[in-house]
């Protein structure tokens, strides 16, 4: 669990990076790519802002759970991770992409339940991200449209 918790967000980044080079549906893969990647970004500054007025102390420190790989100097809610991983996923699940979509799902599900046993966050800490990272991809989806112009030029690149 500790190595899901420590490269299990990298590892989705990477897998959504490496989505531009696919073949099949070119264009429509890399707007979800290039929209999961928004919803990562948009979701993360939102709990940023989240952090500057929620103040929970993490499990560990309030004596609730053994910690098992290095402390974190932030606060414990809303975790990062359940955020930038569910963000990926529901990006991917507004653009129609089920298998995709249910690969990404299984891992941000062990990251997500990782950070809990490692003993970093409390289950309202990761629901509270996971629910930043929907909400930041369907701000996204909203604002990011497929075939606008904006759009045409970005999935055209390389």
């Amino acid at each position: 669990m500790i190595g899901v918790s420590q490269i299990g967000v990298p590892l989705m980044v990477l897998a959504v990076v490496l989505q531009w080079c696919a073949k099949a549906d070119r264009r429509h893969i890399r707007h979800a790519a290039v929209s999961a990647g928004l919803a990562f970004l948009l979701s993360l500054a939102i709990n940023q802002f989240i952090l500057l007025v929620v103040h929970r102390i993490r499990p560990y420190d309030a004596g609730v759970t053994h910690l098992l790989i290095a402390p974190s100097a932030d606060w414990s809610f809303p975790s990062d991770h359940a955020t930038a991983s569910i963000a990926i996923v529901a990006a991917f699940a507004m653009q129609g992409l089920p298998r995709r979509t249910i690969a990404l799902f299984i891992t941000a599900l062990l990251i997500c339940w990782s950070r809990i046993y490692i003993g970093t966050h409390y289950l309202t800490d990761v629901v509270g991200g996971a629910i930043t990272g929907v909400l930041g991809a369907v701000v996204v989806r909203l604002v990011y449209r497929e075939n606008s112009r904006l759009d045409k030029l970005v999935t055209q690149i390389f």
